[in-house]
């Protein structure tokens, strides 16, 4: 499946396309604003999208309220570590807002806040190693092996590339010389915020705390940053990835309903956040 594309409208930074049948505002230029809540809900209709998806700070949120957007997950402090930020949602198709395995997700929850208190496994500094470009290749095939789709093309070298040349640090984990697990830390110098991100770990590395690790070097390296949070938006079936979360003593703030579209099917999506530094 081809991923969607990321393109300016305006100034700000939108991906939209038919892989997750949506408009997903992911960078707002406060210059486009009022205008750009109305732009992107006119793409979703020409385009036939099922949901219009948003980030915008605290003080952009009345201009799609009034269109009809709705808040999923606040997360405090993520703009400029001053005022919250919203992932802010419309329905175009209100089928796409129903969470038809609600069941699962609050289990999920519930054993994510009961193993929160366990510990968190110790981070050997001669395993983790920042990636560089020279390593886009071997972190193309990983994520091609690990996810059958993925909302972005992070099979593709160039787009890796792309990224760790903008404001992308990928972590990664080697074992013999292969790379085993990684995971990408993708910052906002404007807005002092880093999202958690791009999780994979070979099926044979599973269930030795590669994700855990991969956290918690990446935290470690937003400190020396002008970082004040860092947050992810995770898969909401995950047992794994929340409880990972959890046990960082991050805090649950939202569930995106069926936001993303992860190995072939849309899943919803879970936004945990914690304070680190003192951007």
């Amino acid at each position: 499946m081809q991923p969607d594309e990321i393109v300016y409208l305006g100034n700000s930074v939108i991906q939209h396309g038919p892989a997750n049948d949506r408009v997903y505002l992911m960078k707002l230029d406060p210059a486009d604003l009022p205008g750009i809540a109305q732009d992107i809900d006119e793409l979703g209709r020409q385009n036939g999208y099922t949901k219009l998806f948003a980030k915008v700070p605290a003080s952009a949120t009345d201009h799609f309220t009034a269109l009809g957007f709705e808040t999923e997950a606040q997360v405090p402090f993520l703009h400029k570590g001053e005022s919250a930020g919203y992932f802010m949602s419309k329905y175009l198709d209100q089928n796409r807002a129903i969470l038809t395995n609600s069941d699962c997700l609050a289990e999920v929850l519930d054993e994510a806040n009961r193993r929160a208190k366990s510990l968190r496994p110790q981070v050997d500094d001669c395993e983790i190693v920042r990636l560089r470009l020279g390593n886009v290749d071997d972190l193309a095939e990983l994520y091609a092996t690990v996810f059958e789709t993925y909302p972005f093309p992070l099979h593709d070298p160039s787009f890796l590339r792309k990224c760790m040349q903008e404001d992308t640090a990928f972590f990664g984990i080697l074992s013999d010389d292969k790379l085993m697990a990684a995971a990408s830390m993708e910052m906002d110098v404007d807005w002092h915020c880093a999202e958690m991100t791009d999780f994979a770990t070979r099926p044979e590395y599973r269930g030795q705390g590669a994700a855990a690790k991969l956290l918690a070097t990446m935290e470690r390296a937003a400190i020396d940053l002008p970082i004040s949070t860092v947050y992810t938006i995770a898969r909401a079936e995950s047992f794994g990835m929340n409880i990972v979360f959890s046990r960082a003593e991050y805090t649950f703030c939202g569930t995106l309903h069926n936001n993303t579209q992860i190995a072939g099917k849309l899943e919803s999506m879970n936004v945990w956040h914690k304070p680190v530094g003192s951007a």
